[in-house]
């Protein structure tokens, strides 16, 4: 399954948040798969995926090095920045876990994508001065993402600041929030994310598709086409919780984008 595309128009690669889920033991998996053969697995089908462990905490650099030898040369790996930092700390003192945890991850070189600052819903534009000081204090030489889950960052002010720094603002498909494409970096971020308590309550497994998605994912494809055409490189990650099965709806976006092909560059 070819997930990533390149040439005179943007680069697109697209994948999965995470690839630890059992339940796709049967169906992308192999039949008695364990959990340590996901990775190589999963890489053989997908171009790029985003790790969600990392928001638990910094991994080990045991462990990172067995990400880089489990994935082929071009895979990508984009990442959750600690909750250390997000969620925590909120910003304030962080700068020791941000330099481990960026420490561990130069150890993909090549490999590593986009790495995301994913915040609480409770973080509120009354802190803007905090994340403008933070963001002012990044190392270079990295892809950062912000996710911000409140309303009130939606506005003039917050997107200057982002298109200041070209930090991308992470487009998210969430009930809370409103579906955006404002680009304020260089390249975009989208996650396909849903209603985690809403599905939860009709699956708890995550091996089928159980909501359809065609109509909002054919908005996200338009948007998609155009800022490819534009020469602009797309990053989008797909949750189980989005529809029931992260690599269905996956799948069923490529159709879409396959039915709908990238405009030739004006």
């Amino acid at each position: 399954m070819a997930t990533a595309r390149s040439g005179k128009k943007g680069r697109l690669l697209l994948g999965t948040s995470s690839w630890s889920s059992k339940d796709w033991v049967g169906t992308i998996y192999p039949e008695g798969c364990e959990p340590r053969d996901y990775l190589p697995a999963y890489a053989r089908q997908f171009s790029s995926v985003e790790i969600d462990s990392t928001w638990y905490r910094s991994p080990s650099e045991y462990l990172v090095r067995k990400w880089d030898r489990d994935t082929p040369v071009g895979f990508i790996f984009s990442a959750k920045v600690p909750r250390s930092i997000t969620h925590e700390k909120v910003l304030i003192d962080c700068r020791a876990e941000l330099s481990e945890f960026l420490g561990k991850m130069d150890i993909l070189g090549d490999k590593l994508g986009p790495l995301l600052f994913q915040f609480p819903y409770g973080f509120k534009s009354s802190e803007f001065e905090t994340l403008a000081s933070f963001l002012s204090q990044l190392p270079s030489g990295y892809r950062f993402v912000v996710e911000v889950r409140h309303k009130s960052w939606l506005g003039d002010p917050f997107f200057d600041l982002l298109e200041r720094h070209q930090i991308p603002l992470a487009l998210i498909d969430h009930p809370w929030m409103p579906r955006l494409d404002r680009l304020t970096g260089p390249y975009a971020f989208v996650r396909w994310l849903g209603d985690r308590k809403g599905i939860e309550k009709k699956t708890k497994t995550w091996d089928r598709l159980i909501v359809n998605r065609t109509e909002v994912l054919k908005w996200w494809a338009e948007k998609i086409q155009g800022m490819l055409a534009s020469g602009v490189d797309v990053f989008g990650y797909f949750n189980n919780h989005y529809a029931g099965y992260a690599p269905g709806s996956l799948e069923g976006f490529m159709k879409i984008l396959e039915d709908n092909p990238v405009p030739k560059p004006s």
